[in-house]
């Protein structure tokens, strides 16, 4: 058997600092071992230690500069909570009318055709496996009456960065979905408006006209992006794709649902306890629904389980072990961890980051990345998939076993095919093999961002409703606690965005953040259990049509691209009371 031990770094498109080391047999090109690894290290949760609660709206904001709402949002819910403040429906279905388009109908269909797509494009698909696109060349696109393109080839020549069809009118509609969110939140990419208790945007009948005008041709996109990825999707698994990519045979996955129920939200308490304590009906009746899926079997569909049993370990992180411990339970009298003593300072209530870094060792400590890990009642240890797959399959659950909803007419919208104007059905399934895989990753994100257009239809005819039976208030004032623990949950585009916070004094005493990278990339556990991203390119083989010494890697970029990583979301440090000071430029002393 011959071996070859291949690097990839950097791995993400749109911003750095990402590797993989994978270990190939050259005979089977199978993958026996994989390492994915942060080789970033920030220095966010520093900066809110002391700090008021609402700072932390605006300042985890600048985590990132693409999915900046995402951590605005989830901030802004555990402000709410930790400051016993909600905001009345009209002010939740503003919050959710921003959130749908600054966020998810702008970064999905980046991903899908800017990001990742060319991953798919005849440019790298006829380098690197000139048969697959002769073969793509003469297949017939079944949805060519909605997106335009006679074959599966010339939907890979779409794909071409720069110059393609899809590639080019992805970057004209990106314009379209910021121009939305703007209206809302006053600027993209981190909002201005956001405050706990409500949004402080003035909203007139003429705003939400122009959202609409906006929401039409978005809608219309994204028929044309579900319809492009079913038949590439379809293409690849047809080809020898079907299981590559497979995170977990028996699936762990997690959602936390998006957008709000207004008139749910709005009524959950006047104090964190009150609001901890109804979160869990809250969360149910989101229009994207929570779901905690282990071993393939949906556990709990609540929020305080996710919480409780959430830990996150530094075993093969570049950090130091702590003995910090703020919090023995919850709100609800529930301790965490449910009680396990030897992991309760784990839960990122408790959690202090200290740094330690050392030399890479691929058997120990090879990352900046923590270790997300659920631990199940019985003390069963479970790794954790987020992402557009987690929501749709936890959705499906919900509803029955399948994603079924309309999207409206769209007619005019001259920019893109006529069949992108009538009303259209969709339905989203589980995969057949039962499993993420690559490609199913990509077309689950394609039908969760249509899926996200019809809930701005909900939450748009929701708000127009409310401004005719003028029921506009859309803040309340938010309270000064003398302490709080509280706790922010909601879906960025990559999945899963997670806000913990200890209040005392109505100041900051501890603040945690798991964005969805942070569990997709979480290097190998004490339990020997390695993250999405390693088990991803573990479960790839190479496809490649040239011999070892031409391997690029291509199918384990592929998959892990499929995750959408931003690693200047998941790395962070937390460094107690100590000031941090870093030379930038010796010759100005900056």
């Amino acid at each position: 058997m011959g071996e070859k031990v291949m690097f990839i770094d950097p791995i993400t498109r749109i911003e750095g600092h990402l590797g993989l080391r994978a270990v190939v047999d050259t005979d089977t090109r199978q993958v026996s071992d994989a390492w994915a690894f942060a080789a970033m290290f920030r220095g966010f949760e520093v900066f809110l230690r002391g700090r008021e609660p609402p700072d932390a709206i605006h300042i985890t904001s600048r985590i990132c500069g693409v999915c900046a709402a995402s951590h605005s949002n989830a901030s802004v819910i555990a402000n709410d909570m930790a400051l016993g403040a909600v905001p009345y429906p009209f002010g939740v279905a503003i919050r959710n009318l921003a959130w749908a388009a600054t966020d998810h109908m702008y970064d999905h269909p980046t991903h899908l055709n800017i990001l990742a797509g060319p991953d798919y494009s005849a440019a790298i698909v006829g380098r690197f496996t000139p048969s697959v696109l002769d073969e793509a060349r003469q297949t017939h696109a079944e949805r060519s009456d909605i997106h335009g393109f006679s074959t599966i080839g010339d939907l890979l020549e779409g794909l071409n960065p720069l110059q393609g069809k899809i590639y080019i009118t992805a970057l004209k509609m990106q314009k379209v979905a910021r121009q939305a969110g703007v209206l809302l939140y006053g600027r993209h990419p981190h909002p201005s408006t956001l405050v706990p208790g409500g949004i402080g945007t003035t909203v007139t009948p003429d705003t939400l006209i122009e959202y609409s005008y906006r929401l039409t041709k978005l809608t219309a996109w994204m028929k044309m992006v579900v319809a492009i990825w079913d038949d590439i999707a379809d293409f690849f698994n047809e080809n020898g794709y079907e299981r590559q990519g497979l995170t977990y045979e028996r699936p762990n996955l997690l959602s936390v649902g998006l957008f709000e129920d207004p008139e749910t939200y709005s009524s959950m308490g006047e104090s964190y306890e009150e609001i901890y304590h109804n979160m869990d009906e809250a969360a149910e009746k989101r229009w994207v629904k929570p779901g905690l899926i282990l071993d393939g079997e949906l556990v709990s569909t609540k929020h305080s389980d996710m919480n409780v049993g959430t830990i996150e370990v530094v075993d093969y992180g570049f950090y130091r072990d702590w003995e910090s411990h703020f919090v023995d339970a919850d709100p609800n009298g529930t301790p965490v961890v449910w009680g396990n003593s030897d992991l309760a300072k784990y839960h990122p209530w408790n959690k202090t980051t200290i740094p330690n870094p050392v030399a890479q060792d691929w058997a120990s400590k090879y990352t900046w990345a923590g270790t997300v890990r659920y631990v199940k009642r019985n003390g069963e240890i479970r790794p954790l998939e987020v992402g557009p797959i987690a929501r749709m399959w936890a959705t499906a659950l919900a509803m029955g076993g399948s994603v079924r909803f309309e999207l409206p007419r769209t007619n005019g919208v001259l920019e893109l095919p006529e069949g992108t104007w009538g009303e259209m059905e969709f339905e989203w399934r589980p995969p057949r093999v039962g499993a993420s895989t690559t490609v199913e990753r990509m077309r689950a994100r394609a039908y969760n961002v249509a899926y996200d257009a019809a809930g701005a239809w909900n939450s748009l005819v929701l708000a127009l409703g409310l401004v005719k039976s003028g029921n506009t208030a859309q803040s309340r004032p938010w309270k000064q606690p003398s302490h709080a623990v509280a706790i922010g949950f909601n879906e960025a585009p990559r999945g899963s965005v997670r806000h913990w916070m200890v209040v005392d004094n109505y100041k900051i005493t501890n603040y945690q953040i798991h964005a969805p990278t942070t569990a997709n990339l979480s290097p190998r556990d004490r339990w020997g259990i390695q993250g999405p991203y390693e088990m991803s390119v573990i479960h790839s083989v190479v496809t490649e049509e040239g011999g070892p010494d031409e391997w690029s890697g291509l199918d384990f970029v592929r998959a892990i691209r499929s995750f959408d990583p931003c690693l200047a979301c998941t790395v962070h440090i937390f460094a107690g009371s100590r000031k941090i000071e870093r030379l930038i430029n010796p010759a100005c002393g900056l």
